[in-house]
């Protein structure tokens, strides 16, 4: 059974230092270790001016701003090649409406295909841009382990920026120059930008350094895309991406952009009141679903066009393609469930078929993993000659670290960090694959964590009003490092339970406060049977949940939304 853990009161120093505040302000702050007066204003009202460092103190941003205006003097091509994800596509658009905007024509964007060519750069696709002509590369979200890569780029006189944001290697490119604050040498304020993040520095240091005729503060229109890269990518909301998730969600509420325009219209999400969620369930799946299950540039097309016909095409294409991954990740679960049921599995599981896509397997070992309990190996190849596979753990092991430790050379290669991961292997040595990460496993698996689950406040049902939402809200937008605030509602009565949606997947508990007011919670994708008990009127729990706002066909209702539910 999962353990409430609730924070300590307040210690009287801090409650002074704090005490312009309301009480639940107070308390979210401390949770989230600010805990002075400075600290508390800063947090809560983000500030452009403040909050947004100087582009150049990224170690290499003069000599990188100075090539690219020397390639805009010469008109030499110039290739933007972008990462496939919800980072590096935003992060690509980002650059691409620059050089746009300043009426330089001599560029190209590039996003590689994820089944055919892989994460990162490719030799071929380096040869390519060298036939046609390139002598500068940027990078976008990639290229900080890309050796070879850039050796063959600079080999064919093609000079390379890597813009990158992840953990640079005991080894690194000899690109002209890496723009990553990872760097051991670098000392920027903030070391946790996402890619996007990365390319809008080096957007505001050219602006900065040459005027471009640009009316002031053209840039800052170009923070819708860095909102969606910093909150999909789950980097720190904390120091300057806070700042850039804050305005970034300000501007896409604003955002001119038809395709995001035409997008929210056909899901349904209202700009205005745009959330970090919608960005987290709505938006970033989409963007991810076209190099999953398709073309990843047809994505870029979609964030970038000014065309109200083509937005108005690319956002059918993406829902549509969205909603065949879905059942496609749901049908490989389904089988591989199957699979299971008839034959043993130990302390890892390892899965797979030829016939699956490669682009969905992290989402199928990522519902494996949470559905077993265990670090979950899920492998396909749909025409690759290689085997490729993606990883999720449940805690109990670094799958780096378990996929280094295997002791025959059983892979090709891998990658990843802690949590999630991917590979690739032979056909011929895949049968070993199972057995030698579980003798691994053995070796590398750390103690479990007891289910703890941290409550910010106790609540009750006469807290559930607008002044409590108000005090919550003044800590959005929330995501890493900044966990949107849950309550604890302890014995409470359940006065009606319903089941909604189309299949009715979806769960929704109503309760009565002192006052009879109605207070209603809801949960998605779970039943009045999850729980371990039955859910029942007059049932009283426990209950852990969110207070949020939804605003439904312009309606705004104040609900909870549930995190977890105990008997009482």
């Amino acid at each position: 059974m999962t353990k409430y853990i609730l924070n300590k009161e307040i210690s009287p120093e801090i409650k002074e230092e704090l005490k312009e505040y309301g009480v639940l302000t107070q308390t979210l702050l401390v949770n989230r270790g600010i805990k002075t007066k400075d600290e508390a204003f800063k947090f809560l009202n983000p500030s452009y001016e403040k909050d947004i460092y100087d582009p150049f103190l990224i170690l290499g941003m003069k000599k990188a701003v100075k090539r690219i205006l020397q390639a805009i003097d010469k008109k030499e091509k110039i290739v933007i090649y972008g990462d496939y994800d919800s980072d590096g596509i935003p992060g690509s658009v980002v650059l691409h409406d620059f050089f746009k905007k300043i009426g330089y024509e001599n560029f190209e964007n590039y996003i590689p295909h994820r089944d055919k060519e892989g994460y990162g750069l490719n030799i071929e696709a380096v040869d390519k841009f060298a036939e046609e002509g390139a002598k500068l590369l940027i990078t976008v979200d990639c290229g900080i382990t890309d050796i070879d890569e850039v050796d063959r780029a600079n080999d064919l006189g093609i000079d390379v920026i890597i813009t990158d944001h992840h953990l640079p290697q005991e080894n690194i490119p000899k690109a002209y120059v890496i723009l990553n604050s990872k760097q051991e040498e670098d000392k920027y304020p903030d070391d946790m930008l996402c890619g996007a993040g990365v390319a809008f520095k080096l957007i505001q240091a050219l602006i900065k350094e040459k005027d471009f005729e640009l009316e002031e503060g053209w840039e800052k229109w170009l923070l819708d895309m860095v909102g969606i890269s910093t909150i999909a990518d789950m980097v720190p909301l904390r120091n300057e991406n806070r700042a850039l998730a804050y305005f970034g969600l300000k501007v896409l509420r604003k955002s001119r952009r038809p395709g995001i325009k035409t997008l929210l219209r056909k899901i349904k999400v209202n700009q205005q009141h745009l959330s970090e969620t919608d960005i987290s369930f709505m938006i970033s799946p989409r963007i991810n679903a076209a190099s999953r299950m398709d073309v990843p540039f047809e994505a870029f097309r979609l964030l970038s066009t000014k065309d109200e016909s083509l937005a108005e095409e690319l956002s059918n294409h993406l829902n549509k393609i969205n909603d065949q991954r879905k059942g496609v990740v749901a049908s490989m679960v389904k089988e591989a469930k199957k699979k299971l049921e008839v034959r043993s599995f130990g302390t890892v599981i390892v899965i797979g078929n030829p016939e699956w896509k490669p682009g969905v397997l992290g989402l199928a070992a990522n519902s494996l993993s949470e559905e077993y309990q265990r670090p979950a190996f899920v492998w396909g190849r749909e025409g690759s000659i290689q085997i490729k596979g993606s990883c999720r753990s449940d805690g109990s092991v670094n799958l780096v670290e378990l996929m280094t430790s295997v002791k025959e050379e059983i892979f090709i290669n891998v990658g990843g960090h802690a949590e999630a991961g991917g590979f690739s292997i032979t056909h011929e040595k895949i049968h070993l694959l199972e057995e030698n990460l579980i003798e691994a496993y053995q070796r590398v698996k750390k103690d479990k964590k007891t289910d703890n689950l941290c409550v910010d406040a106790k609540m009750s049902l006469n807290d559930v009003n607008w002044n409590s939402c108000n005090e919550v809200e003044k800590l959005a937008p929330f995501g890493m490092a900044n966990p949107q605030p849950t309550f604890l509602f302890e014995n409470i009565e359940i006065s009606d339970v319903q089941k909604f949606g189309k299949t009715k997947n979806h769960l929704r508990l109503n309760f009565k406060d002192s006052n009879n007011r109605l207070v209603s919670s809801i949960g998605f994708f779970i039943g009045d049977k999850d729980f371990g008990f039955n859910l029942e009127p007059g049932k009283k729990i426990n209950l852990v949940a969110n207070l949020e706002k939804s605003v439904f066909r312009g309606f705004p209702e104040l609900r909870l939304r549930i995190v977890d539910i105990q008997e009482a």
